[in-house]
């Protein structure tokens, strides 16, 4: 197959200005997404005195009583997380009269609007992905973006389409440093390109799925849609009180009932990990229990008469309907939420080669358009590459200050939550400023040293604050402490050894270019 040399420049052309429009959130938006795969992980990291669950589903009983003993409001919706979901204590969850959520653990049911025993660290690092830190319209801007992302995908396809065979991996290294760069590119690119259409797809229909249902709502479903998704997302029917009071089965024959249904449906491997409960109090009350299934694509969930433990309804792997397979299969696609801990790892590799794609597009960018015969670069080169060394890099080190940030603010007694959040954009904001004022090529490799110190850090503060030294870590079992601490070493050595490339090339590359010693 042989494109017209027009058609090839159109998709040429297009392929760059979707992926330069795009570049900088989705860098953002893989980078932490690399992160956010091991969101539980990095929840148990965070947490300074965190120790192994020894709660057991009577103190989830417990502190279920207690909430809809002192909360009224909390009888007709209360959700509640089981032990050792994702938490090591069961925690509560409703709405006051004012839609205020509260929440309650044991030993603290008054109602808190802090969420008790969860670190912010990890919700930080999943707005950075799904909304680049902006509240709401980052959401629907990072949809927008992935739409730009899926026709960059396309674009890049269609030019490599002719060659893909002869140079899918023809990796030449040398002076020629934009042949290698575009080899790379190219490599990275195809190779993890079905993947890559995945995260497009699922990353639209999760950002943008309210905007399409507020945009179809009058168009096509004469303003019913709305009030009809809570049925098309819940398991649970939505039924009204019938008035007469009867007492909740308890919690534990929930628990068992919700796993011998799933087994029953051929999900041996589900795992309850909360509820939603109605109606409390009332004979029509009804509780949803939601769980994982390690070895299916998305969890599931089943609903139960909440007074006698019948089932109502299901909606798990393998029998869901169209609407729920539809939005579990996205979620557990867009993070990796099936496969176990080898799938985790390969999403997290494919998270970094995907930031590097959008890096290496952006590098690829400004050498295609380097002035050979004079020293002086154009303002557009030199802009873009102080914009690519600051977004880009300042948000790895943004990351590590937050990661180095949970650690030392507890020990400080400040606002963990706004304390990591200022920490982290105000690092992003100061290395953008930086590389606005400095030569692209001196920015680079001072951001990339201080990207090294500050990962380098992490494991550091994380053994200060907590006795949990990455050897003590590795000889107590605690697996996932020790591989974000060895994985934050890493990630350091790896910065550090950029910086090094960065210096040689200023030192050896062609004098005129935005990345030599000399340029402007």
């Amino acid at each position: 197959m042989k494109l017209k040399p027009t058609t090839l420049r159109t998709f040429t052309s297009l392929h760059s200005w979707m992926g330069l429009v795009a570049g900088f959130a989705l860098f953002v938006a893989f980078y932490a997404g690399a992160i956010t795969v091991f969101q539980p992980d990095v929840q148990r990291w965070a947490n300074p005195h965190a120790t192994p669950s020894t709660a057991t589903l009577a103190d989830a009983q417990q502190l279920l009583d207690e909430v809809l003993a002192q909360h009224p409001e909390a009888r007709d919706h209360v959700g509640m997380t089981f032990p050792g979901y994702e938490l090591a204590q069961p925690m509560a969850y409703w709405q006051d009269s004012d839609g205020t959520w509260l929440f309650a653990s044991p030993g603290n049911t008054t109602g808190s609007t802090v969420e008790p025993g969860v670190a912010p660290l990890p919700e930080l690092i999943n707005e950075l992905h799904y909304a680049l830190g902006i509240p709401q319209v980052g959401t629907w801007l990072m949809g927008v973006v992935s739409l730009l992302y899926g026709v960059a995908l396309v674009s890049g396809f269609v030019i490599h389409l002719p060659r893909l065979a002869k140079d899918l991996f023809a990796l030449r290294p040398g002076r020629n440093l934009k042949r290698f760069w575009q080899d790379t590119h190219n490599v990275i690119g195809v190779l993890s390109l079905p993947f890559h259409v995945m995260f497009a797809v699922t990353g639209a229909v999760l950002c943008l799925l309210l905007v399409a249902m507020l945009a179809l709502n009058p168009l096509i479903y004469e303003g019913k849609l709305m009030a009809a998704s809570a049925a098309a997302m819940n398991t649970a029917p939505t039924v009204a009180k019938a008035g007469v009071a009867a007492p909740l089965a308890p919690l534990a024959t929930w628990h068992a009932r919700s796993i011998t249904v799933a087994r029953e449906h051929g999900d041996a491997a589900f795992q309850p990990g909360y509820l939603k409960l109605a109606h409390a109090g009332d004979a029509h009350a009804v509780v949803e229990i939601t769980g994982s299934s390690p070895h299916a694509l998305g969890g599931g969930s089943v609903a139960l008469d909440a007074v006698s433990g019948a089932v109502l309804a299901t909606q798990l792997p393998g029998s869901r309907d169209a609407n729920h397979a539809t939005l579990a299969a996205a979620y557990a696609l867009h993070f990796a939420d099936y496969g176990g801990a080898a799938v985790r790892w390969l999403y997290f590799l494919l998270g970094l080669g995907g930031a590097f794609l959008f890096y290496s597009g952006n590098l690829l960018w400004i050498e295609s358009r380097r002035k050979r015969r004079q020293a002086e670069q154009g303002r557009a080169q030199l802009g873009m590459a102080r914009a690519t060394v600051g977004i880009c890099i300042g948000v790895c080190v943004a990351i590590s200050a937050a990661f180095v940030a949970a650690q030392i603010l507890p020990m400080l007694g400040w606002d963990v939550a706004a304390g990591q959040r200022w920490v982290c954009f105000a690092s992003w904001a100061l290395c953008a400023l930086w590389a606005a004022r400095r030569a692209p090529v001196k920015a680079a490799r001072e951001l990339l040293w201080l990207a090294a110190i500050v990962t380098a850090l992490v494991p550091v503060v994380h053994g200060i604050a907590t006795g949990w030294w990455l050897w003590r870590s590795a000889a107590a079992g605690h697996g996932a402490l020790f591989a974000i601490d060895v994985g934050a070493l890493a990630m350091a050595f790896a910065f550090a050894s950029l910086a090094r490339a960065v210096a040689r090339r200023a030192r050896r590359d062609q004098p005129n270019s935005v990345w030599a010693s000399t340029a402007a």
